[in-house]
């Protein structure tokens, strides 16, 4: 369970979302934010959960086997490390215009994202070294790695105000290394799983 949270919680990258969800909540009235911010969490806790439990059926469903998922989720965690190592390299929310956010851009696609979806997805198809076990180990380990993600956003501006900037920068590069790591490890094992699967002869 520890593993799995510790993992989901290294991919959603909360220290590097502080400053999107900044510069996206600071068009909404102070009174308000820390207000929208909970909100948008409980929305992305539901989409985490949705397909925790609905993905081994989409899966199903598309024909879609566990290595290749897995080889899927490798690669999107690697495409999403990338910015944390090259600042060159910035997701831009620029483009949206709505002065109140809903869904959409906090709790997906930036707090549930592509990577973090297709971790929990794993984790209820029991497709990677760490997914196999019970639905409420799954669950808890979701819920672990959305408190402590939530509580860092919820904690941004003291966080970044005790790091400064070059601390948050310092310590989301060390967060994209890590990340790095475990999207080839997720490589491997999925593309062990596909040749083991392999019909022999």
């Amino acid at each position: 369970m520890i593993s799995n949270a510790v993992l989901l919680f290294f991919i959603i990258d909360p220290i590097g979302l502080i400053p999107l969800f900044a510069s996206i909540l600071s068009r909404v009235e102070k009174e308000r934010r820390t207000k929208v911010l909970v909100r948008e969490l409980v929305f992305a806790l539901l989409a985490l959960i949705t397909f925790l439990f609905l993905g081994r059926y989409v899966l199903e469903l598309l024909h879609i086997s566990q290595s290749a998922l897995t080889i899927a989720g490798a690669m999107i965690l690697m495409l999403l490390s990338l910015p944390m190592i090259f600042p060159s390299i910035k997701l831009s929310m620029e483009s949206e215009e709505m002065s109140e956010p809903f869904i959409v851009p906090l709790a997906v696609p930036l707090f549930a994202g592509p990577s973090a979806l297709a971790m929990v997805m794993l984790m209820g198809s029991g497709g990677s070294e760490n997914g196999v076990g019970s639905p409420e180990t799954w669950l808890g380990s979701v819920c672990i790695a959305w408190a402590g993600a939530a509580g860092v956003l919820l904690l941004g501006e003291r966080l970044a105000g005790r790091l400064g900037q070059r601390g948050l920068v310092a310590l989301e590069r060390v967060m994209g290394m890590l990340m790095v790591a475990i999207s080839v490890q997720m490589f491997l094992s999925g593309l062990t799983d596909y040749i083991t699967s392999l019909p022999k002869g």
